[in-house]
């Protein structure tokens, strides 16, 4: 699509927003206002005083996820303002609904100071199942989602870090399925300090990785540095590595969470075998796919753009870790819900492709493998696969709110939908 064309057509389509309300209940005659309003408001109220956990029965608090930002850190636009920010937010809300059934609202906060954000998200999550931070940029983001969980009884996930983390995650289990390689075993380069390269780090250690070399705008992330913040910290090594060139050598894989064009062939042709490529710089990537496979042939690769083979599509992540969470009234998200997430998408990935799919992309033959590691967002599957595997998690976790859980009759009830 021509970028003039582009344009016009995305004004046209937001025109009134993207989202709205409807309603659920009868509301054709005086009866029904009796039952919506006063009087008959009066006895789901009185009962949600007397326990407020009925509030997940008598409103739609079990189905209702806020959207928050101050805008920041908006997509590949920067610090553009929190209003700015709102058409992204409503974009949210509507993958939320059509990816997942759930009820999300956007709100844009004009706020900076973390202490405040917290505060403001504090006061008014008694109306929401879960909180879906977005776009605020790092370090504040670790602190706001940090604090903020502590400090409510409802699950909350900054989507910039942890949906890409799940979902990168999916896409390391099964490359080192494909290689024959342990995780533990493998030199993981991640370039990119920021919110999401930090929680892909994290949660890579999480599934065994012990060797992680981390690159912010200056380098190699090393104990011999002085300007590093507490998040950066935990990253640094023992290393003679500086550059982006001396971290690639031998490496088993690369993260790309930077800029454009950083990565170059002679790079790619000094990494280990079988390399994982995942260059998730928007819309250039940091190296694209053909210059990848000009010098490498066993190299498996995947960028954030839908024209490429294994797309990074955080669509794939939060409806369905935020489906799991209310579904099971869970108190917060822990690590093995999303840890959880990431081997059910990458289980699926290895299933025979659904027909949907293999029709819609127009690839009959296609079939896991290098061009293969990740599900796609439209495969039908998803939505029960990973919600189920999240609310198991969740329960075994003891953060679930719902003590007599059967996990086969609850995947059935969603794959009925």
């Amino acid at each position: 699509m021509a970028q003039n064309d582009l344009k016009e057509r995305a004004l046209e389509y937001h025109i009134g927003g993207k989202i709205g309300i409807n309603v659920k209940t009868p509301c054709a005659k005086p009866e029904d206002l009796t039952l919506a309003y006063t009087p008959g408001v009066a006895e789901p109220c009185k009962v949600i005083e007397a326990d407020n956990e009925l509030a997940y029965k008598y409103t739609n608090k079990s189905n209702l996820v806020a959207v928050i930002t101050n805008g920041t850190a908006v997509l590949g636009l920067g610090d553009i303002g929190a209003i700015a920010g709102k058409p992204v937010m409503e974009g949210k809300a509507v993958l939320f609904k059509k990816f997942a059934g759930v009820d999300a609202f956007d709100i844009e906060i004009n706020e900076t100071d973390p202490k405040k954000i917290v505060e403001i998200c504090k006061a008014i999550s008694p109306t929401f199942g879960g909180i879906n931070l977005e776009d605020i940029k790092a370090p504040e983001c670790f602190e706001i989602e940090k604090e903020l969980q502590n400090a409510v009884d409802i699950p909350v996930m900054h989507d910039d870090q942890h949906g890409t983390a799940m979902i990168t995650g999916a896409g390391l289990i099964n490359a080192a399925y494909i290689s024959g390689k342990k995780i533990e075993d493998m030199k993981i380069v991640v370039s990119g300090a920021g919110a999401a390269g930090i929680a892909c780090a994290k949660l890579y250690k999480s599934l065994g990785a012990k060797n992680v070399i981390m690159l912010d705008s200056k380098g190699v992330i090393h104990t011999g540095r002085s300007d590093l913040n507490p998040q950066k910290m935990e990253f640094a090594i023992d290393t003679n590595d500086r550059s982006l060139a001396d971290a690639m050598r031998e490496a088993d894989m690369f993260l790309g969470l930077s800029k454009p064009g950083v990565v170059t062939a002679e790079m790619v042709k000094s990494m280990a075998p079988t390399p994982i490529i995942f260059a998730l710089a928007n819309p250039v990537p940091e190296i694209y796919p053909d210059e990848v496979h000009a010098v490498r042939d066993d190299a498996i690769v995947g960028t954030g753009r839908s024209d490429f083979a294994n797309q990074i599509n955080n669509v794939l992540g939060f409806p369905y870790i935020f489906r799991g969470a209310l579904d099971v009234k869970a108190k917060k998200i822990t690590e093995n819900m999303k840890l959880a997430a990431s081997r059910a998408m990458a289980e699926l990935a290895r299933e025979p492709i659904h027909p949907d799919v293999l029709k819609m992309l127009g690839k009959p033959d296609l079939k896991f493998g290098r061009d293969y590691v990740i599900p796609n967002p439209f495969d039908p599957r998803v939505f029960a696969i990973i919600s189920a595997a999240v609310a198991k998690a969740a329960i075994d976790d003891g953060v679930a709110r719902v003590s007599d859980f059967d996990f086969e009759a609850y995947k059935k009830s969603l794959q009925s939908k």
